[in-house]
């Protein structure tokens, strides 16, 4: 059975400046939006992942207005949410003994960011032996700065994330082929 798992996608993260000031994939929380609309058309299993930073300064954290889910992909009743504090869906959740029980083999994942709690939760995914597709244009990704102060664009660090996840991972692929995949 396959599953969606839709990471922070929280008001704080349209806070460019605290994150680095750029980031790819404006449509990223609409297009979760569209993949959400259809898990739930289709009753299929949902799981909404909340980044509750300990850091007091961070817009996740949980006094925080950031810390909501974005509009597009609000919670509903009797759809689990999974609350962390680092960058695993896995890590001090019971998210995969939730995911055994309900017999979820294949995980479709969305959310915020690719370089951050989508990739480590993709990777962690993969490794206890879920299925995943990653959706590439419902997640986003900021800018870096490398060891040398080089600035590497939000889409090149997106990019070389999907890179690096792709085949040993994940599959990638957009929101239409998903849509198309799921009828």
């Amino acid at each position: 059975m396959t599953a969606l798992l839709l990471i922070d996608i929280q008001l704080g993260l349209q806070e460019f400046d605290y994150y680095g000031g750029e980031r790819n994939n404006p449509e990223a929380e609409a297009n979760s939006g569209k993949i959400l609309a259809a898990f739930r058309e289709r009753k299929l299993p949902i799981f909404h992942v909340q980044h509750c930073s300990v850091n007091s300064e961070s817009p996740l954290h949980p006094d925080k207005p950031g810390n909501h889910f974005h509009p597009s992909v609000q919670p509903k009743a009797g759809e689990p949410i999974f609350q962390k504090t680092v960058n695993s869906a896995f890590i001090g959740t019971d998210l995969e003994s939730q995911l055994k029980a309900q017999n979820i083999s294949d995980l479709v994942i969305v959310g915020l960011t690719t370089e951050h709690c989508v990739s480590t939760s993709t990777r962690m995914a993969a490794n206890l032996g879920f299925t995943v597709t990653l959706i590439s244009d419902a997640t986003a990704a900021f800018n870096k700065v490398g060891v040398n102060g080089e600035n590497y664009s939000a889409e090149l660090t997106h990019n070389i994330e999907l890179a690096n996840l792709k085949d040993e991972f994940a599959t990638i692929q957009d929101t239409q082929t998903l849509l198309r995949e799921l009828g």
